[in-house]
């Protein structure tokens, strides 16, 4: 049967259409169920209460619930692994921090490949770490601290939750730089009591994990590993104030199994973007010692590189290996 030209083209118009629909169909219809946001890290740890907060602001925004699943263990490979292997469809999503960029070089026969197998999403936060003493170390400066350490080399133990974290590694930059011999010491569960006690006394660590430490007088707090100082905590220096060239930041960001639909990704990303913008959550975030830190999939995806890269250098040199 031979269409009339006009109807011809009109079907043709729609024809060409349908992909565009399909797509837009694809964006409007997500999330129908609730989506999993699978961390890492157990309760109550910085990237849990980042996570929390965050999946408050989604549920809200695209009208379903979005749950927090903790699954520690192999630091932070278990739930990565899980997030790999968990389709592609925007329903399982995971909380990445500098953890899974470190353990692309710390570990050589990973399930996975973080860059390959997983595509970057939205970040969320910068979130500064801290270098913390306890009340009774008799270093109350960075330069004091340096120089107790250099006089006395092995004597200061350096806590952390475990070999390839982030609060080791930002610590192993540190000692690199400084040129001081910190012993350090790992922990499979917190280290917050013994760091208290004293048993150990010295740590790097998120800032919404120690803020409330720090205010309280509990532990004192040298600097924040930042470029710059931090708004929550305007008294406390940096350590590139000291240490020349040192900046490691801890982040947060929100990642997918590799082939989620763009149209998924966006989604998620455009959410996220508008929920930082909300005056109610960045003070959220502020009182927590961290900052907004909003990026486009791709500016993420660079990001991370970035950053595997750097990480990878100071593991090599150090010779860190995994537990």
């Amino acid at each position: 049967m031979k269409l009339p030209r006009r109807q011809f083209l009109y079907l043709a118009a729609g024809a060409a259409a349908l992909p565009a629909v399909s797509r837009v169909a694809t964006a409007q219809a997500y999330p129908t169920r609730p989506v999993h946001i699978i961390v890492g890290y157990p309760a109550g740890n910085a990237p849990d209460i980042i996570t929390r907060f965050t999946s408050q602001w989604l549920s809200e925004r695209l009208g379903q619930q979005f749950i927090v699943e903790n699954r520690p263990g192999a630091g932070s490979n278990i739930a990565t692994e899980a997030v790999v292997n968990a389709p592609a469809d925007g329903y399982t999503l995971l909380m990445a921090v500098p953890t899974n960029v470190i353990n692309a070089t710390l570990y050589a026969n990973l399930k996975f490949n973080f860059i390959r197998d997983i595509a970057p999403v939205a970040s969320i936060a910068n979130a500064p770490f801290v270098m913390v003493v306890t009340q009774s170390f008799p270093g109350k400066t960075v330069p004091e601290l340096i120089a107790y350490a250099k006089a006395n080399p092995g004597k200061i133990n350096m806590a952390s939750p475990g070999n390839g974290t982030s609060p080791h590694i930002f610590g192993e930059l540190f000692k690199m730089m400084a040129g001081v011999d910190l012993v350090h010491v790992p922990y499979r569960g917190s280290y917050m009591p013994d760091l208290l006690g004293g048993e150990v006394q010295v740590a790097f660590s998120p800032t919404p994990l120690l803020i409330e430490y720090i205010r309280t007088g509990k532990l004192r707090a040298l600097a924040v590993t930042t470029a710059k100082r931090v708004e929550a905590l305007p008294d406390v220096p940096t350590l590139g104030e000291f240490v020349r060239g040192y900046e490691a930041i801890g982040w947060y960001g929100i990642c997918v199994p590799k082939n989620t639909p763009t149209e998924v990704v966006n989604t998620l990303n455009e959410a996220t973007n508008v929920a930082l913008a909300e005056p109610k959550f960045k003070a959220q975030l502020a009182d927590l010692g961290v900052e907004p830190m909003p990026m486009a999939p791709a500016e993420f995806a660079k990001f991370i590189a970035d950053e595997t890269e750097k990480w990878g250098k100071v593991i090599k040199f150090a010779g860190i290996k995994p537990e």
